[in-house]
């Protein structure tokens, strides 16, 4: 068995006559921050879709620890250790910073209706875990003045930290980021680089990220791995695909990869390319 933790192999879909994701293979090992880069429409978006159970695949295979998810249901693929954050918000704006997370430990709690009902034995120990395991969370993101505001209320960066958090109450093997720091100024985009390295280190969760912001992504990915029309570029670590001509042109076009214009690629992914 491979020692790839997450596996694409040769990943096709297809929405009538347009192929989104063409033949695509890419994989994350355990405690690695792999980046998937490229232009609007590139298809980074209905890769990760494909990754997390939102849509099937249209040929290909994905495989978590070897476990072909082409056979286990959408809401499933939970179980198996994926979680995501959303480019779009995807909060319940009306619940508080506590009880989304809680949200996250929803497909943890095996308790009966009945035990439910009556709140004892099974149902009291179940709910006194996911209340410990958010309230650490809490303590790790470092949301603690804000654990028990309506999300609604929060400014947008704080809600994207909720819902990194939300992610993280999963218990995820690997995390499924989409443009996590869309949105966020140049603090907050700190903040959220320096929470994703502690991620790997202190929780031993992988990464797989999508994002514009090329600094970010220069800074912080082991591997990078780039897509143009559905196509993969290249794939390497950073400063092998930040100067391959392929991925600058598609950036900012075939005369900038005739004039080597590698150092632009980072200037022209901040801008939100």
């Amino acid at each position: 068995m491979s020692g790839h933790l997450l596996q694409l192999k040769n990943v096709t879909r297809t929405f009538g006559g347009i192929t989104a994701v063409n033949d695509v293979s890419l994989h994350v090992d355990p405690g690695e921050i792999v980046s998937v880069i490229g232009p609007n429409g590139a298809g980074k978006t209905t890769l990760f879709n494909l990754t997390s159970g939102v849509m099937p695949v249209s040929s290909g295979r994905i495989l978590i620890n070897g476990t072909d998810l082409s056979k286990v249901p959408p809401h499933q693929f939970v179980t198996h250790g994926i979680g995501r954050t959303f480019q779009n918000l995807a909060l319940f704006k009306h619940g508080t910073v506590v009880e989304n997370l809680l949200v996250g430990r929803h497909w943890r709690m095996k308790t009966s209706v009945l035990d439910a009902v009556l709140h004892f034995g099974r149902a009291r120990r179940e709910e006194i875990e996911a209340r410990e395991r958010v309230e650490e969370i809490i303590e790790f993101l470092e949301i603690e003045a804000i654990r028990d505001h309506v999300v609604g209320t929060l400014s947008y960066g704080q809600q994207k930290r909720v819902e990194l958090g939300r992610a993280l109450a999963t218990d995820p093997k690997i995390l499924l980021l989409d443009e996590i720091v869309a949105g966020m100024n140049q603090e907050e985009t700190e903040d959220i680089a320096r929470f994703i390295l502690d991620i790997r280190a202190e929780l031993g969760i992988a990464i797989l990220l999508i994002e514009h912001d090329m600094h970010l992504v220069m800074d912080i990915s082991d591997r990078v791995h780039a897509l143009n029309f559905g196509t993969t570029l290249t794939e390497g670590r950073p400063e092998e695909v930040r100067s391959h001509p392929k991925v600058i042109e598609a950036y900012l076009g075939a005369r900038a990869a005739r004039g080597g214009g590698s150092g632009a690629v980072a200037a022209a992914g901040s801008g939100g390319l």
